[in-house]
């Protein structure tokens, strides 16, 4: 087959993209979560009598209990094909992340399998969260002497 007829037939048969479509719902999906998350946090403020600054701490634990929890029933993943973006961006991602590569190697045990790939797809996240932290520290401190 010449090269083509071959991209022909994957131009065919290739899922079309609507970004747009996909742009708003990522958008509403994710205002959702953050309204949840206000929600959250107001609500552990005024029934636990605490700050909202304490409240979050207990909102971003609620947040990834809830994703871990719903990655391990199976679903959280659907969601995640509907909702893209919306989902993967906060924290719930990143629980997800780290619960599913979990999970996907459980059978192998708790040290070679999920002890050693459950930072999988989340190591990639921490280590470039680790070094442009340092990075831009860095710079903040040469330009604004460590103020």
């Amino acid at each position: 087959m010449e090269k083509k007829d071959y991209k022909k037939l994957v131009d065919k048969y290739k899922a079309k993209e609507t970004r747009i479509q996909n742009a708003i719902i990522a958008f509403l999906t994710g205002g959702l979560v953050g309204a949840l998350a206000e929600f959250l946090i107001q609500v552990y403020s005024y029934f636990l009598d605490i700050s909202t600054s304490d409240a979050s701490v207990f909102m971003i634990v609620t947040l990834i209990f809830v994703a871990s929890l719903f990655t391990a029933l199976g679903f959280f993943d659907k969601w995640v094909n509907f909702a893209r973006c919306g989902l993967i961006i906060p924290i719930t991602g990143f629980a997800h992340s780290m619960m599913s590569a979990g999970m996907e190697y459980k059978r192998e045990g708790l040290i070679y399998g999920i002890g050693s790939n459950i930072f999988k797809l989340a190591g990639s996240v921490i280590l470039y969260g680790v070094v442009s932290a340092w990075f831009f520290g860095t710079i903040r401190y040469l330009l604004f002497g460590g103020v």
